[in-house]
């Protein structure tokens, strides 16, 4: 592992992220709510750009006292990407799928240090595994 400076945070929108090419990956960076959360930018179900997907709501079903679905609505406090090849979805603050926890973007360490974002990157080397197919079912 290595640490690398990649910029003022000030350059990176809130909410956004900034995505960084190393030399057979990406690290994506996000900013949400003044914090920064880094994963890798690879999707564990078939290895897609899941970081570069579009950032969106999280989808909250409302449930009346008597159980009854009241319809749904967008969270005002969860942030989803979503991987752009097969559409799974994951927090931002967690990097883990709402419906199945075993699917999870890895997590990269990230800082801020005398305002630029520092993240802390595999080396070059390292095998970056895909889920087990028999893994992938997502609860509804």
């Amino acid at each position: 592992m290595r640490e690398v400076n990649i910029g003022p945070a000030s350059e990176i929108a809130d909410p956004g992220r900034k995505i960084v090419g190393f030399e057979n990956f990406e690290v994506a960076v996000f900013k949400l709510g003044g914090e920064f959360f880094a994963y890798l930018n690879h999707c564990p179900h078939m290895g897609g750009p899941a970081c570069q997907g579009k950032m969106i709501a999280k989808v909250d079903e409302v449930i009346a006292p008597d159980r009854t679905s009241k319809g749904m609505v967008f969270s005002k406090t969860k942030l989803h990407v979503v991987c752009p090849w097969h559409g799974f979805e994951f927090d931002i603050r967690t990097g883990v799928h709402p419906g199945n926890s075993k699917a999870r973007l890895r997590k990269m360490k990230v800082a801020v240090s005398d305002g630029d974002v520092i993240v802390t990157v595999p080396d070059a080397r390292e095998h970056v595994p895909v889920m087990p197919e028999s893994d992938i079912s997502v609860s509804p």
